[in-house]
């Protein structure tokens, strides 16, 4: 974190902290809501879809354009024991709405040549210990900087890259039957040549819990099961 933001927490540290106002696109985006509506943090359904019992969806909110503020913020953006992640905000922590996950990676060339992942944030990504494929199609990493997926634009490049006993991933995917080898967790790609690791498919409606992380934050939310 920036040494102004370390002393501002250590110079006023109970601020209380927020939930409503920032959340993280599935494009690695930063929104603000401005209203601190972002998501119904306490766990009360909108009034607006009380009649049928539907969840009412969530605003999009303002995205932030400013590279200076994005830069900040990423610099400033950390996770809590609980999975929840958070924007620290000189002395205020300010929790995130995540739409996908916590990291949203794109494939990047480093300046030594080697190939390798970034983050959202512009901060390296790795090495991953297991990819998962939601049931949507969307391709998932788990590091130990936390969980990430990969930004659509990047999904067809990466599939070339992964390797699974020389063969590119998404010549396998093409030939069909994938979902079974999946479910087996009979895939274990290689990127770029690092050592294999899974690939597994991740369970409808469980894929933030099997990831770590928690998609709306809430004062009182528990540790992903």
């Amino acid at each position: 974190m920036d040494e102004q933001v370390l002393a501002a927490m250590a110079r006023w540290p109970n601020v209380p902290d927020v939930y409503g106002w920032l959340s993280l696109s599935a494009r690695g985006i930063w929104h603000l809501h401005p209203d601190g509506h972002g998501w119904d943090a306490s766990g009360l359904r909108n009034a607006d879809a009380s009649a049928t019992g539907a969840s009412a969806p969530d605003p999009v909110g303002e995205p932030i354009t400013s590279p200076q503020i994005a830069a900040f913020i990423g610099r400033n953006y950390a996770s809590a024991p609980n999975g929840q992640w958070y924007f620290q905000n000189g002395p205020q922590r300010v929790y995130v709405r995540l739409d996908a996950a916590p990291w949203i990676l794109h494939t990047e060339q480093a300046p030594q040549g080697a190939p390798g992942l970034a983050t959202h944030a512009g901060r390296p990504y790795g090495p991953v210990t297991h990819w998962w494929f939601d049931e949507a199609g969307r391709l998932f990493a788990q590091a130990g900087q936390g969980a990430g997926m990969i930004e659509g634009r990047d999904l067809p490049p990466l599939l070339e890259r992964l390797r699974v006993e020389g063969k590119p991933l998404i010549r396998i995917l093409e030939e069909g039957h994938w979902d079974e080898w999946l479910r087996s967790d009979r895939l274990h790609p290689s990127l770029d040549g690092a050592a294999p690791v899974p690939l597994g498919l991740l369970p409808a409606g469980r894929e933030a819990d099997r990831l770590g992380f928690v998609p709306k934050p809430r004062p009182d939310a528990k540790i992903p099961a």
